[in-house]
């Protein structure tokens, strides 16, 4: 009998999914609450239910009879854990998919077990976060505990603009929960960010790369990302100690998550964020080029209890992407690649057509495209990353 997968979502970011599991040969079940989602049309089966209706996605898992479920949603992998976990199925654990989807638990909990943690206080009510603020150290960082893509993230040098900092917080909150931390001040040049992926409790992948920023437009949100890892041995062993520490403590058997390190000038790492998902913009299809495997394929197989097909490897050097993006509003043109870049670009995904808006980018879901470069060494790749403006026109009409 064919297996049955329940895919929650099917937005375009879950096609890759819903057509990995399809080449699979599973039955393919998906809820999303529209009608009209990409993906809806390439599933077996669609239910128009909210993934983030916990109690009608499992009748749904119910009633199917499901063999696994899956999601790359951040929103949904609380409802990914929960259905599992009530149908026995195979899933991390509920308690720890629940740390890892909030950022003042997953604060709490590195605090609890030891990790170096900023100071950081959460708040439920701009009223509480004024009185409190004003007495905290300065740099700090204001962001909802619940969102992605630094989406109402904000980095504030003093109190001036608190107020509108705080509001920006909360609008991008589901739970309607902020946190205020202590801006750590990094010593390498980079944050560390990407994906790791765990197989039967450890850590195999280790696909950590260096996150870019576009310090014109908005130096909080990812602009791309670089392999392999700008940093010395000792401090790359140092971050994969802490986060293999980490997936052993909250007892993580299987699947990708999604990580934010820094390292302070006093040679501590720093866990900023680990969400428990494949990252987006992209990054297991950069993955799949570096290390030569199908990220989508081995999450599929992960939730389906099938062997993983992964054979640990180092990964090719000096792969990278640039998320396309504008430092203003205006109606999409096209983009122009100058034929130096061009060389080497090696895939692109355009995301706007002309006569498209176009906003300024201060969050993840505001980039216009993806391309992929692979370089010649590392001085090549660092010259055209930290100078690709001057390659890459995005044209807007006003």
């Amino acid at each position: 009998m064919t297996k049955k997968i329940l895919i929650l979502g099917a937005t375009e970011n879950q096609v890759n999914l819903i057509k990995t599991a399809k080449n699979e040969g599973y039955y393919v079940i998906v809820c999303d609450w529209t009608n009209d989602n990409p993906g809806i049309k390439l599933a077996d089966k669609h239910y128009q239910v909210s993934t983030l209706d916990r109690e009608a996605v499992l009748e749904v898992a119910k009633k199917e009879n499901i063999d696994g479920v899956i999601s790359n949603s951040e929103p949904a992998m609380l409802n990914v854990a929960y259905v599992a976990e009530q149908l026995k199925l195979i899933t991390n654990p509920y308690s720890s998919i629940e740390i890892l989807s909030s950022k003042d638990k997953l604060k709490n909990f590195l605090r609890e077990k030891n990790f170096n943690v900023p100071n950081s206080l959460g708040f439920s009510n701009k009223e509480d976060a004024l009185k409190e603020i004003v007495n905290y150290k300065f740099p700090i960082i204001i962001k909802p505990v619940d969102s992605s893509g630094s989406r109402g993230v904000t980095v504030l040098n003093d109190v001036e603009n608190l107020g509108e900092a705080i509001d920006f917080a909360f609008s991008f909150s589901r739970s309607h929960k902020i946190i205020v931390e202590n801006y750590i001040e990094k010593k390498h040049k980079y944050l560390i960010g990407g994906d790791i992926f765990v197989i039967n409790g450890k850590i195999k992948l280790w696909g950590l790369m260096n996150c870019y920023r576009d310090n014109t437009v908005n130096p909080l949100v990812p602009v791309g990302k670089s392999f392999p890892l700008d940093l010395e041995n000792e401090d790359i062993n140092n971050v994969k100690d802490v986060l293999q520490n980490i997936i052993t403590e909250l007892k993580i058997k299987n699947g990708p998550m999604n990580v934010e390190l820094i390292i302070d000038k006093e040679n501590k790492v720093y866990p900023i964020d680990i969400n428990p998902r494949s990252g987006g913009n992209m990054i297991p299809d950069l993955l799949n080029m570096i290390f030569d495997v199908d990220i989508t394929k081995m999450c599929i197989q992960s939730v389906m209890g099938e062997k993983i097909d992964f054979i640990e490897n180092n990964g090719k050097n000096f792969f990278a992407t640039h998320n396309l993006h504008s430092n203003r509003n205006g109606i999409f043109q096209n983009i122009e690649f100058s034929d130096e870049i061009k060389k080497y670009i090696v895939k692109k995904n355009i995301y706007k057509k002309e006569g498209d808006i176009v906003e300024y980018f201060d969050n993840a879901p505001k980039a216009l495209g993806i391309v992929f470069l692979k370089f010649d060494n590392k001085n090549q790749m660092d010259y055209y990353l930290n100078n690709i403006n001057k390659y890459i026109t995005i044209k807007l009409n006003d």
